[in-house]
């Protein structure tokens, strides 16, 4: 999907027009409209401000990755959370009867990966589920 494609679903998505969104960003209607139909592409500023405005990556918008970003972000508690959970899971890895892979014991490299992918999962799941709690008592968190 390109550029303007994606541009142009994520201002039909929120209901604006190209006006609205030239307004907010500061450019033309024609230059928005030009960048929609892949005549032209953003300059780096104009890009990163589409992306704040559309709540997404500027690698999503560039069609580099297909996953849209939280605009939830994570306060100190989460944070907090997330590391008492992670130090967890490392003393689970760590314990003498650790973990098997293919009938070997897991090598310290295997564990640091695993500890990536679980941080990135529960980093995603923890912002997904933020989603659900009503705006009212999202900045009372902390």
């Amino acid at each position: 999907m390109s550029l303007g494609i994606r541009l142009k679903k994520e201002r039909e998505k929120r209901k604006w027009s190209q006006k609205e969104v030239a307004e907010k960003i500061g450019i033309t209607n024609a230059v928005l409209s030009n960048y929609e139909r892949d005549y032209r592409d953003p300059d780096t500023e104009t890009l990163k401000k589409l992306a704040d405005l559309y709540e997404v990556e500027t690698d999503y918008l560039l069609g580099r990755s297909d996953f849209q970003k939280s605009n939830i972000n994570l306060q100190s508690k989460d944070e907090k959370d997330i590391a008492k959970r992670m130090e967890k899971i490392r003393q689970d890895l760590s314990e003498d009867d650790g973990y098997m892979l293919m009938g070997e014991p897991i090598s310290e490299e295997a564990k640091e990966s695993i500890m990536d992918a679980m941080e990135y999962a529960i980093r995603q799941a923890t912002r997904i589920n933020k989603k659900y709690i009503p705006k009212k008592y999202r900045d009372k968190q902390d």
